[in-house]
C-alpha cells in the first residue's frame, strides 16, 4: 500500500472513529484551550479503540457509536451531497445521514490493522475564521509522521468535529467526491443513493 492510500486510510479511520466533544455551552465562546482539550479526549478514544483487541466487526461498531455521539454528522453529511442537499425530503435527509454514518464507519474502520501500534500526539489549537484548528502528528508503523489538523466548531451549539485535513486534503471534500460520483452513477436518484450507502463500505 502506497503511502498516500495509508495517510488518507488515516483520515477516513480517524473520522470514523472521532469527533469533539458535544456538550452545550450556553453564550460561551469555544476557545483554543477546550479545543484542545476536547481534541485530546478524541484521540483518547481512538487510542483505545486501536488497542482494544477487539474483531473488525467489533471496532466498526465502537467507530460509528462514537461518529454518531461526537462528530457533527448532519454538517459532513450534507456537505457531502453539495447542491443536492437543497433538493432533498427531510426524510431523505435522515435516512441519508444515517446511511452515511455507518458507510464512513465501515469503509475506513475495517482497515484498523493499519493502524494497530500506531499514535496520534495533539500539538496545539488555534482560531481560524469562526472554528479552531488543533493540530496534530500521526505516527504509524513503518511511515514518516505526518500532520493532521482537526476542525472544530460550536456553531450547531456543541463542540463538534466536522473535517479534519491531512497535508492540504480535507477528508470532507474528498468524501464530497466520493458521494458525488455515487450519485452520478445512480442519476441523480438520492433513494438509490442512500441504498447504496447502505452496501458501500
Amino acid at each position: 500500500m502506497t503511502n498516500d492510500l495509508t495517510r488518507r486510510g488515516f483520515i477516513g479511520f480517524s473520522l470514523a472513529a472521532a469527533g469533539v466533544a458535544a456538550f452545550p455551552r450556553a453564550g460561551v465562546a469555544l476557545t483554543d484551550r477546550q479545543a484542545k482539550a476536547l481534541v485530546d479526549q478524541v484521540v483518547k478514544e481512538i487510542n483505545r479503540v486501536i488497542a482494544s483487541g477487539k474483531p473488525v466487526s467489533g471496532m466498526i461498531a465502537d467507530f460509528e457509536r462514537i461518529f454518531a455521539r461526537y462528530a457533527d454528522v448532519n454538517i459532513i453529511a450534507q456537505s457531502t451531497l453539495g447542491p443536492d442537499a437543497r433538493r432533498i425530503s427531510a426524510a431523505q435527509m435522515r435516512a441519508f445521514v444515517e446511511a452515511f454514518r455507518g458507510y464512513i464507519a465501515r469503509k475506513y474502520g475495517k482497515r484498523f490493522n493499519e493502524f494497530v501500534g500506531g499514535r496520534i500526539e495533539v500539538k496545539g489549537a488555534r482560531k481560524v475564521k469562526s472554528w479552531h484548528e488543533v493540530s496534530s502528528t500521526v505516527y504509524l508503523r513503518g511511515e514518516s509522521p505526518f500532520e493532521v489538523r482537526f476542525l472544530v466548531s460550536d456553531r450547531s451549539g456543541k463542540d463538534l468535529f466536522f473535517d479534519m485535513i491531512i497535508e492540504g486534503v480535507s477528508l470532507r471534500l474528498s468524501e464530497r467526491t466520493e458521494i458525488g460520483a455515487m450519485l452520478d452513477r445512480n442519476r441523480g436518484n438520492i433513494d438509490a443513493l442512500i441504498q447504496d450507502l447502505r452496501r458501500a463500505g
